[in-house]
C-alpha cells in the first residue's frame, strides 16, 4: 500500500532512535524519547491551503527535524509514519 499525501502534507518515516547511551547504558523502549529527525517518504502537490498558495520545497529523501509531538502517526504494513503539514517542519538536515 502507498500513501499519497494531499495539499501541503508530507509523510515522514522516523529515523531509528539510539537504544544505547554514550556511556553504554541500554534504554528500554519506554525510556526512549521520540526521535525528532525523520526522512521524507512522500510529498503532497501543494496548492491552495486556506486561500494561500503553498509551494512544496521538500523532496523525497530529505532529512528533517520536527517537534516531538507534531503530526498524525499511522502504522501501515508494520511501518510507522507521521503525516505533517510542510509548515510544521522546523528544519532540514544536510
Amino acid at each position: 500500500m502507498k500513501i499519497n499525501p494531499l495539499f501541503d502534507k508530507v509523510v515522514l518515516k522516523q529515523v531509528e532512535a539510539v537504544e544505547t547511551t554514550k556511556a553504554g547504558i541500554i534504554l528500554p523502549g519506554s525510556a526512549q524519547e521520540k526521535p525528532q529527525v525523520s526522512e521524507v517518504v512522500a510529498v503532497g502537490p501543494g496548492g491552495l491551503v486556506d486561500g494561500v498558495e503553498v509551494k512544496m520545497t521538500l523532496k523525497v529523501g530529505d532529512k528533517v527535524i520536527i517537534g516531538k509531538y507534531t503530526g498524525t502517526e499511522i502504522k501501515l504494513d508494520g511501518v510507522e509514519y507521521t503525516i505533517v503539514s510542510q509548515s510544521d517542519i522546523l528544519a532540514t538536515i544536510e
